[in-house]
């Protein structure tokens, strides 16, 4: 099948190497260069495990190739909208102007039936506003349809989820569009992935439900970390109890630093800001409590860091972590960088180390250090924060470290460090959510 992927960020460029793995014919339309000329040679503009050998088999066999013309695209059966719909600037809302111009340039070339298919995370709505641009703009009687069909990617782990999901949600309007999409996803849906048909308003408001009810289950965690802390109760303990409820489950329920990156932070925030333009005002408060308790574990974490050192006085920080989560170099709306940021505005001398964000870090934070190493982060620091839940940091060893650190005073935000070896090398160690108790 001839498919087109418009747009080939994170989300573009994954799908469409993994439907050319399917044995389709993809063109990846993007209108940034650097980005093509990346993607044109086999290589991914992020980290994501795996995705690079995807892209250099598309490319070579001819199944996979970017372009900058949508006149390329003409042909294509199905087009996927895969561009970003990021935070407004002066509000909470999705902005759709990148999705729009994208369909408003691609209407006029529509010349044979086809079926438009959005994968952006968009507000309730989103797909019956497309509709009527595209019938609008479309020359008459082109036959093109448009559904739903979100992904449920996962930054580290976009590629499994794309060849093994746990489902698919088809948003169309009718048994044709239905079909094409089963045989878009022929392989997947014949190696048993769930498939669940709806229309497309429902299919639009799984993903962004889906990520609100993430969103609440890890502020909802954090809260009960914050009492654990005021109560001398031990969080780790808690989440395991909790977690052998099978009603609850396990997943998700790591307390630390809160949530971030390009989905879930502002996917809630236009969640709220939809529902109240339908109305639904008072439980929409819900989901605004959501985020401002997701916000306060970034400013307790540096109320923190002040009760322990003098940051005025200038002291070197040690920020473990850049990347708003390990196995990503993606810093949107990285907490650890929030951290790291609202730290060198009280004065301290903050060098930050991540394995894979580093570069990204220098890009959009070029007021902070960056170094190449964890030891060279943290030689002569008077205080060491790890924000970001690498298992590169659970394996660093507390004695080698207190060698070269300038004080031996550890914040650990995301409960990965052995609390245990840490005290045993003399190291002051403190972790959010466990009280005095289990901090002795």
């Amino acid at each position: 099948m001839q498919i087109s992927v418009l747009g080939t960020g994170y989300l573009g460029a994954t799908h469409a190497a993994c439907l050319a793995a399917g044995g389709h014919t993809v063109i990846g339309v993007d209108t940034d260069p650097l980005r093509l000329e990346l993607l044109r040679h086999g290589r991914a503009p992020f980290h994501e495990p795996g995705l690079d050998e995807l892209l250099r088999s598309g490319v070579d066999s001819g199944r996979l190739r970017f372009t900058d013309d949508l006149d390329e695209v003409v042909d294509a059966d199905v087009h996927f909208l895969c561009v970003g719909t990021p935070q407004v600037a002066d509000g909470d809302g999705a902005d759709l102007s990148v999705l729009h111009a994208v369909v408003e340039a691609l209407a006029p070339r529509l010349d044979k039936p086809c079926l438009v298919v959005g994968k952006s995370t968009v507000p309730v709505g989103t797909a019956a506003d497309l509709r009527g641009r595209l019938q609008r703009l479309a020359p008459a009687g082109t036959g093109v349809g448009v559904a739903w069909n979100p992904e449920f990617l996962r930054e580290g782990r976009a590629v499994r989820d794309s060849l093994e999901p746990d489902r698919l949600v088809f948003g169309v309007d009718s048994d044709l569009d239905n079909q094409l999409l089963r045989e878009v996803y022929a392989d997947l849906v014949r190696r048993g992935a769930p498939v669940f048909r709806t229309d497309p308003a429902t299919a639009e408001l799984a993903k962004v439900s889906a990520n609100a009810m993430l969103a609440a289950r890890i502020s909802l965690v954090n809260l009960l970390a914050e009492v654990c802390e005021a109560s001398d109760a031990d969080v780790s303990d808690l989440t395991a109890i909790l977690g052998a409820d099978p009603r609850i489950g396990s997943d998700f329920l790591s307390p630390g630093l809160g949530y971030g990156g390009g989905c879930l932070p502002k996917d809630t925030r236009a969640f709220v800001a939809r529902a109240r333009e339908l109305g639904v005002v008072e439980s929409s408060q819900l989901l605004a409590s959501v985020d401002d308790v997701n916000t306060r574990q970034r400013t307790r974490t540096v109320e923190l860091a002040g009760a322990l050192v003098d940051l005025t006085a200038g002291p070197r920080v040690a920020v473990l972590g850049g990347a708003f989560k390990a196995g990503s170099d993606d810093v949107r709306d990285s907490p650890a960088l929030a951290v790291a940021s609202a730290l060198r505005c009280r004065g301290a001398q903050v060098v930050v180390h991540d394995p894979q964000a580093g570069d990204n870090v220098r890009r959009t934070h070029p007021e902070l250090e960056v170094c190449a190493t964890a030891h060279d982060a943290v030689r002569g620091a008077e205080l060491v924060l790890v924000l970001t839940e690498w298992s590169e940091f659970a394996a660093l060893d507390p004695v080698d470290l207190g060698r070269i650190a300038a004080r031996r005073v550890v914040v650990d935000g995301r409960l990965v460090l052995d609390g245990d070896k840490w005290r045993a090398a003399d190291w002051d160690f403190h972790a959010l959510g466990r009280g005095t108790r289990g901090a002795a």
